[in-house]
Order: C-alpha cells, then sequence, then structure tokens
C-alpha cells in the first residue's frame, strides 16, 4: 500500500478558506477602488527578480531573510520581499516610455524567511501605491490622505497614522555628532515597539558603537511626547538650525497643515519621531498605521520616501514616494476583533431544490436574479428541506428560495431569512425585492 503524504503547510505559511477569502478579496477590491481614485495606475511585475535586483535594498535584514537560489538556467535569483524595490527597477526600466511623475498600485504576493509571530506570516500580500518621478511635497501629502481614505473604505474609523520624516532623524543624528552611525541607531529605533526600550539601548551600543549616554540622548528624542504642534515647535527650538532637520521638519509642518484643510481628522495623524522604518532605502517622510483597539499587532499600512533606490538602476533621477497595506496582517487583526462576517459563500441565496423534475425552473429564477446582481447557489440535489438549509446555515447564507408543486401552482416562491428565521410568501415578481429588503437589513458598517 501507498504510503499517504501528511497534508501540511510550511511554518510561515498558510491556507485561506473561503470565510477568510472572502474578505480578503473584498479588502482587496476596496483598496484598488481607493487607489483608483486618486489616479494610480495597476502594473504587475514578476514574483522572480535576478538576486542582484534585490540584494543590498531594504536592510541587511531582508537580505538574510529572501528566499534566494540558482535556477535551472544557473541564474542566481530570489523572491521578492517587497513590491517597492521590483518597481524602482520597472520604473527605471520603463520610464522613458510611461513619463513622470508616474503613479502605480500593485497588489501582489511578498516572501521573506523571518520568525513568524501574530499577524507575522513569511508569504503575504501587500498593496502598494507609488508615485516616482518627482520631490515634492505634495506627493508625500497625498499618501497621508490615501492611508486615511483607505482605512475608512476598510471599514475601521480608529486608527492612528503615525508620521516622522528621516530628515529630521538625520539633522538630530548630526547634531548630537551621530551621523556616521545614523544606519545602525535607525535600524535599532526601529524596534522599538517590539524589543523594548533597553534592548533597543543595547543593539545602540553594541552594533552602532555610541556611548550609554548617547543612546539615551536619542532615545529621549524618540520618546518626545506632546500634541503635534508641541513636538514641532520643539523641533523648530532645538533642531531648526540643522539644514537637513530644517527641511524635514517644514514637510511636517505642511503635512499636517494641508491634511487638516483637506478634512482628515486631526487625531487620525501623529507626529512620532520613533518611527523610522527598518529599511534602508527611506529618505523623507515616514508612515505607519496602527488600529487604535489592537496597536500590538503592529503597522497595518507602512511607506514612505526613497529618493535614491531608482539610483541603482538608471543615472536618471528617479525619486518616489508612497505606502503599502498589509493585507495579511489586517486580516489577522480583524479575524482577531472579530470583525468578519461568519460567511463562507460569496453567494446571499440558496435555492433550494424541492423536486428534481423543477431543477429548469430553479436555474430560471437563479439566472433571473444574478442579472439583477443578487447571488445564487443551486443546491444539486432534491435532498430533504432539513438538510439543504443546515447547509445554508452552515455556510452563511442570508436567504433561502424554496418552492415545490403548490408554489408553482400559485406563482410563488418561499423566501426565508435564515438569520431570523423568519420565512415569507411572496409572488414571483416580488422576489428581488423581498430578498434586497433582507440583505439592506443585513448590511451595517464594521
Amino acid at each position: 500500500m501507498t504510503k499517504l503524504i501528511e497534508p501540511r503547510t510550511l511554518k510561515g505559511f498558510r491556507d485561506y478558506p473561503p470565510e477568510l477569502m472572502i474578505p480578503r478579496e473584498r479588502l482587496l477590491e476596496s483598496a484598488r477602488r481607493v487607489y483608483r481614485s486618486y489616479g494610480y495606475a495597476p502594473i504587475d511585475t514578476p514574483a522572480l527578480e535576478y538576486a542582484e535586483i534585490l540584494l543590498g535594498k531594504g536592510s541587511e535584514e531582508t537580505d538574510k531573510q529572501l528566499y534566494r537560489f540558482t535556477d535551472h538556467g544557473g541564474r542566481d535569483v530570489a523572491l521578492r520581499f517587497d513590491l517597492t524595490v521590483p518597481f524602482a527597477r520597472f520604473a527605471a526600466e520603463h520610464v522613458a516610455r510611461l513619463g513622470t511623475p508616474f503613479k502605480r498600485y500593485h497588489m501582489g504576493p511578498v516572501w521573506r524567511g523571518e520568525n513568524t509571530q501574530r499577524g507575522r506570516f513569511r508569504e503575504f500580500w501587500q498593496c502598494d501605491f507609488d508615485t516616482i518621478g518627482t520631490t515634492s511635497n505634495a506627493a508625500d501629502i497625498e499618501v497621508a490622505l490615501v492611508i486615511n481614505d483607505l482605512m475608512e473604505a476598510l471599514g475601521f474609523e480608529r486608527f492612528t497614522i503615525r508620521i516622522n520624516n528621516r530628515m529630521v532623524l538625520n539633522g538630530l543624528l548630526a547634531e548630537l555628532g551621530l551621523a556616521d552611525r545614523s544606519k545602525a541607531l535607525l535600524i535599532a529605533l526601529d524596534k522599538l515597539p517590539k524589543i523594548g526600550r533597553a534592548a533597543v539601548a543595547t543593539e545602540m551600543t553594541q552594533k552602532a558603537g555610541v556611548r550609554p549616554e548617547q543612546a539615551e540622548r536619542v532615545l529621549a528624542l524618540a520618546e518626545t511626547a506632546g500634541s503635534n504642534a508641541e513636538v514641532l515647535e520643539r523641533l523648530r527650538r532645538d533642531f531648526g538650525g540643522n539644514d537637513t532637520a530644517a527641511v524635514g521638519i517644514a514637510r511636517l509642518a505642511e503635512l499636517l497643515a494641508v491634511a487638516d484643510k483637506a478634512g482628515v481628522p486631526p487625531q487620525r495623524l501623529r507626529l512620532d519621531l520613533s518611527i523610522c522604518r527598518g529599511l534602508d532605502y527611506y529618505t523623507g517622510t515616514v508612515y505607519e498605521t496602527f488600529l487604535d483597539d489592537l496597536p500590538n499587532i503592529g503597522s497595518v499600512c507602512s511607506g514612505g520616501r526613497y529618493d535614491n533606490l531608482a539610483g541603482l538602476y538608471t543615472r536618471q533621477a528617479l525619486p518616489g514616494v508612497g505606502a503599502s497595506l498589509g493585507l495579511d496582517r489586517l486580516l489577522a487583526a480583524m479575524e482577531e476583533l472579530q470583525l468578519l462576517p461568519k460567511t463562507a459563500t460569496p453567494a446571499p441565496v440558496l435555492l433550494v431544490q424541492f423536486e428534481a423534475t423543477r431543477l429548469g425552473e430553479y436555474q430560471r429564477l437563479a439566472r433571473t436574479l444574478r442579472a439583477e446582481g443578487i447571488g445564487v447557489e443551486v443546491f444539486p440535489e432534491a435532498k430533504k428541506i432539513g438538510s439543504q438549509l443546515q447547509y445554508a446555515e452552515r455556510r452563511g447564507f442570508r436567504v433561502a428560495l424554496i418552492a415545490g408543486s403548490e408554489e408553482f401552482q400559485q406563482g410563488t416562491w418561499k423566501v426565508k431569512d435564515l438569520a431570523r428565521r423568519e420565512e415569507h410568501t411572496v409572488p414571483e415578481a416580488g422576489v428581488t425585492a423581498a430578498i434586497r429588503a433582507i440583505l439592506q437589513e443585513g448590511t451595517a458598517p464594521r
């Protein structure tokens, strides 16, 4: 007898059954709609790139996490670890035809061989949007506006977009005489919410080679508290004389002012000097978005400005800025917050097959309803009604349609609201309206 293979998934990878895949697709549809509303155009790039395209672009940590191998043609290749680096390569390759500024969105899986934890997987989807070919702060400001509209479109009202600027951070470090240690210091600082203050201070002294009192000054600045206005005032007072920091401060101040004028609730944007993003390619404004009801799961939408990344592939200046929705982390958060609908079917209506000889009539009505924009599944067998209704409730259907000989003679259908366990008999001409009324009652914002 052939030995059976144990069905299992790799560590850090997961299956998505219908009850997760259906809301996942809805999130993708919402993100796509928001991105398109701002004029971002869709692109796609290969999952595999030449390793040299990806190496040295994020950080030493992301280099270690690459899924890298030699393909059948003897080429050194790797799976993409994000969508930003492939976009920089794409822009350098196609910019002459596309022109600038160029706005794109890209949704697809990426892979990182990192330690798994809550909301973090080794294969996960990112939903990026970027503008490349301009240094204008208007593009940075738009990123904040898109993130706000995106989170609202996904059904969230309680979230905070934390912003900072790498120019501010670099200016601060220059004032402290630590400009030559900025890379190691910022990588350590990015870990503050994950490993805590003491561990970050230790990493700063051990890997960045700074003295404990210097690490303490960096951390004290990162932990600056107060309103946005108070933080800006302190930055101007203490570091406004530094040319680099002054530019970053001015860009942050303009972002806050324009977002307020555009109608973004002021409590949603927060200056946070500890936000720096761990990837090496960021040069300006950086963003991280946290759910107020589940902040410990980490940022669900992050990004920033990267003015030099495409310069690795072309001599043409291609500065860029954008952000990425971490789809699977957000889905894990929604699962934990019990915000996912309890359904395993994309069609809200089950049409019960009461009599096998009436299959043509059942399919006729089903096609009529589908033409009206209502999803319908016809049960494939004429089983007992009880077992078909159990199937409907288990899958999360909202409505069941039932008709036997008596209903066909009268030209009526029984419309059963499965959530309320209520049943009404209506003429066939009124079936669509009856279903819409039930579905409308069951629609509520998350």
